[in-house]
């Protein structure tokens, strides 16, 4: 398998005059211009003393220079350490610190947050979005930002040339990045991923999912977190694919209006942004009275679906070869109509500790409700005497799955199995051809008085199908079920709903719902919340502030 960063380096020397980075409506880099961007950090990392396994930070919003960033750290053996934009500053201070980083790249709206004085082994701050220096504890460092310009011509009088780029790559098994998956003051979890990690990844996405120097992509995910990283920046990039970036998240409209301009060959997100598109510009076309007529006609339908789905396909673009959803499940109502669409869709499964696939399969071989095909570089196993029937904890082994977390012994340890496999808290089932099922994580299920296990999960696919209903959580009180439901306020006004029918949507909720689930899992209770739920950088709600 060859290491990502010969990958890399092949395409940077073809692709020299083509675009690499681009923000999108501003700032564009060339492949060649990436090149002269790494080789000045080198020559900074250089006159500083910097050595191989040497930490820096990154906390910045996504951008060009937030991959050119990663990629200077990452390409001279020191270790890049991402932290998403959106910690708080006390979270960053603590971070920072204890990964031990002598350096920090972030925005400068940040910085007027942070205290130098609590990151103790900083050198110094560099203002991410033009590379300038914010501040300086080491005159060397200082010396060196400024005379980099002229210490680059000294280097390379006649320019940079495809000829001087060369990337170590004899560091397969060496630690790459750490990736924080919180920004938790107690006791951090930093997953430590190697060169491999990245590598094994990158591998598997060209050979599944091809791509070339003739497309783009759209990256809207947080390049802090691990899915957008790597599907969105590394694994594109080293096979030559101009990459724009949206900066902070974007409305709707700006996310349309950018997929229309750059075109991209695939979408990476998340189920809850596909959701969303169905619940606001599919359901109402689909739900027409006349639409419902047309639909039940065998012959019909099929013309009708087509239709939705040229038009959906066409505001994305009209180049998207496939939609890659992970992080989450996909509401089962949606993904019915997302197959009668025929829309090229999949979902796939992975998590920051595995960097981060662990399944998936392309949309002409995905399995209804499954989150694709576990990968052919790592082995993944069900721990259950019945793999394919009862659920069980998934467990993954190979040259993905992380080192463990940076100097935090306990939950390293914890981490895995006596055989060596990582526990990945998930639990789910695994088809005899290798499509896993997740079925809920292990820390949420609940275990009825009758010892009937219950997946909140599956019953809260029940309850976002139902209309006006946002989002939910499904919480266990005092062996009752009790699902927390923030409504759609959206579908709320469009409806033209009166004061009693909005105070008569919870138990029409509740007793919909219950219509659809099995009698040991029906709902005692919906309560109504007036805020969006909490939630973590992919989606996910953050449960444990919900009781």
């Amino acid at each position: 398998m060859e290491h990502y960063l010969s990958t890399l380096e092949r395409t940077i020397k073809r692709d020299w005059e083509g675009l690499a980075l681009c923000n999108y409506k501003g700032e564009q880099f060339t492949f060649k211009e990436l090149a002269e961007h790494i080789a000045k950090f080198h020559i900074i990392f250089d006159k500083i003393g910097m050595q191989k396994g040497d930490k820096v930070a990154i906390c910045a919003t996504n951008s060009a220079r937030w991959a050119i960033t990663f990629l200077s750290v990452t390409t001279y053996g020191t270790v890049i350490v991402p932290l998403l934009a959106d910690f708080h500053p006390d979270n960053v201070n603590t971070l920072v610190d204890h990964s031990e980083s002598l350096l920090l790249f972030t925005d400068k709206d940040m910085f007027e947050k942070l205290d130098p004085e609590k990151m103790p082994k900083v050198k110094g701050i560099v203002n991410n979005a033009d590379f300038t220096l914010l501040w300086s504890r080491d005159e060397a460092f200082s010396a060196a930002v400024a005379s980099v310009e002229a210490d680059y011509k000294a280097k390379y009088p006649k320019g940079i040339t495809p000829d001087d780029v060369k990337f170590t790559t004899d560091n397969m098994k060496e630690l790459a990045c750490i990736n924080y998956t919180s920004g938790t003051t107690s006791a951090p979890k930093g997953v430590m991923l190697r060169h491999e990690c990245f590598t094994g990844s990158v591998d598997f996405a060209i050979r599944k999912i091809p791509c070339s120097n003739k497309d783009s992509i759209v990256s809207m995910l947080p390049m802090g977190h691990i899915y957008g990283l790597v599907f969105e920046f590394l694994y594109p990039l080293c096979n030559g694919v101009t990459v724009y970036y949206l900066g902070k998240a974007p409305a709707a409209s700006t996310l349309l209006k950018a997929m229309a301009d750059v075109k991209p060959y695939i979408v990476i997100t998340v189920p809850l942004v596909m959701e969303k598109v169905y619940k606001s510009s599919i359901k109402p076309v689909l739900s027409k009275p006349a639409m419902k007529v047309l639909t039940a006609i065998p012959g019909v339908n099929k013309a009708i679906y087509g239709v939705v789905r040229k038009k959906l396909l066409a505001a994305f673009g009209g180049n998207v070869s496939q939609f890659i959803m992970g992080g989450a499940a996909l509401n089962p109502d949606v993904e019915k109509v997302f197959r009668k669409m025929g829309l090229p869709y999949t979902v796939g499964y992975g998590m920051t500790e595995a960097a981060p696939l662990l399944a998936y399969a392309r949309p002409e071989d995905y399995k209804q409700g499954s989150c694709g095909r576990y990968v052919d570089f790592a082995e993944v196993r069900i721990d259950s005497e019945d793999p394919e029937n009862i659920p069980g904890e998934i467990q993954a082994k190979g040259i993905n799955i992380c080192s463990g977390y940076f100097n935090n012994p306990e939950a390293s340890a914890s981490a895995f199995t006596e055989d060596g496999f990582l526990h990945t808290g998930d639990l789910g089932v695994m088809d005899k051809n290798g499509n896993i099922t997740i079925r809920g994580r292990s820390k949420n299920m609940i275990l009825t008085s009758n010892g009937q296990n219950i997946f909140p999960e599956e019953l809260e696919a029940v309850i976002n199908s139902q209309p006006y209903v946002g989002d939910s959580v499904v919480v266990d009180r005092s062996g009752k079920l009790v699902a927390l439901v923030y409504l759609d306020k959206d579908g709320i006004k469009k409806a033209g709903l009166t004061d009693e029918d909005i105070h008569d949507l919870p138990e029409n909720i509740r007793v919909n719902s219950n219509k659809k689930l099995p009698s040991y899992s029906k709902l005692a209770k919906v309560e109504v919340v007036d805020v969006p739920f909490e939630k973590t950088p992919k989606g996910s709600i953050k449960r444990f502030m919900y009781k």
